[in-house]
């Protein structure tokens, strides 16, 4: 058994988490999440929080165990606090800007890069900085990756696009002789 399953999930006041047939749904100030369940987890919701327990002891069921506890507490932590990826673009000519709900790139590429925002992001583009902001830990970390995939950055310049908190290991060049 997962030493995340074996603890029961707090769930802060002002939070509510309702289970339906196996479905999880979680509201709070932020907004509300649901997401669907699996017939061999089962989730209950007690005084002290939320229990993950397994229905069998099968090998599949011991691994979606701590799966599904980090699922329900990073629901929680959604609807609470929210999450935020901070992405940087390093590059001559490389921009990036928000229009509605689509995000206008210009890479260095022949012609400009258009990608639709998800439904429940906010993203703030500055000069070169861009914030994605969503309460869905996954949706938020996907849009981010997807975003970073178009111009990974590259080892001799620092140029593409990269997180706020990553380390790029510069690579020396060619050597004159």
């Amino acid at each position: 058994m997962s030493r995340l399953a074996k603890r029961p999930i707090a769930i802060p006041t002002g939070v509510n988490v309702v289970i339906t047939d196996g479905d999880i749904a979680v509201k709070g100030p932020k907004g509300s999440l649901t997401k669907n369940g699996n017939r061999i987890i089962d989730i209950e919701v007690g005084p002290d929080g939320a229990q993950v327990s397994s229905k069998s002891q099968s090998l599949e069921s011991r691994a979606l165990l701590g799966t599904y506890a980090s699922h329900v507490r990073n629901m929680i932590n959604g609807v609470t606090n929210g999450y935020n990826k901070k992405l940087l673009i390093e590059g001559v000519g490389y921009k990036w800007d928000v229009a509605g709900k689509v995000l206008n790139l210009s890479l260095g590429f022949s012609h400009p890069i258009k990608m639709d925002i998800p439904e429940g992001l906010t993203v703030k583009a500055d000069k070169t900085s861009l914030t994605v902001d969503g309460i869905d830990k996954e949706v938020v970390g996907q849009f981010a990756a997807n975003v970073r995939a178009l111009k990974k950055p590259e080892p001799y310049k620092g140029k593409g696009i990269r997180y706020s908190d990553e380390v790029i290991r510069r690579k020396q060049g060619k050597k004159a002789a």
